[in-house]
């Protein structure tokens, strides 16, 4: 029997001799989950009028980037924080704080990554610069294909390919 296996036609899913409830949603250990799966942020606002607080779920989907944004306070004591960007600035997110900047970075970059979105830098006025790693007009850890794609498979042949092509002779 093979651990982590569902049989086919059956809500019981096997993992290690015990049911799981039906209803609970399986995916792999790694953090990819199925492409129906909607992950969404939920907003909380207080209406001005009412007082009351609702509660806003946003896709991640309609989230810009993310920004992180340092400041220093009155006391000289720094600050970090790391917010999901919203073409509407109510429904700007913020999912991380510390005091200093040991871990924002980490914490910046990884959250760019999980959620596949662009990463910016908060200047000092609020506006957003759009963060990439260029030295000299390079970018610095792209890589380029090794291998022709297929249109242009067919015009050399793998071996001429490495072959330096001849000087014409007058």
């Amino acid at each position: 029997m093979v651990r982590g296996a569902s049989i086919i036609g059956s809500p019981v899913a096997l993992n290690m001799g015990t049911p799981f409830p039906p209803g609970t949603p399986l995916y792999a250990a790694n953090d990819n989950r199925p492409a129906r799966e909607v992950m969404t942020v939920t907003v909380r606002r207080k209406l001005d009028k009412s007082g009351l607080v609702v509660k806003i779920k946003v896709p991640v989907e309609e989230y810009t980037g993310v920004a992180v944004a340092t400041s220093i306070s009155e006391d000289g004591e720094l600050s970090s924080a790391i917010e999901l960007i919203h073409p509407n600035s109510d429904l700007t997110y913020r999912v991380y704080e510390e005091k200093g900047n040991t871990n924002v970075v980490a914490e910046w970059q990884n959250w760019g990554k999980k959620l596949r979105l662009p990463l910016y830098i908060r200047a000092g006025d609020g506006n957003l610069i759009a963060y990439s790693q260029n030295v000299d007009g390079l970018m610095v850890g792209e890589q380029s294909g090794r291998r022709m794609l297929g249109p242009d498979i067919d015009r050399r042949t793998r071996f001429a390919r490495r072959r330096k092509p001849g000087e014409k002779r007058a």
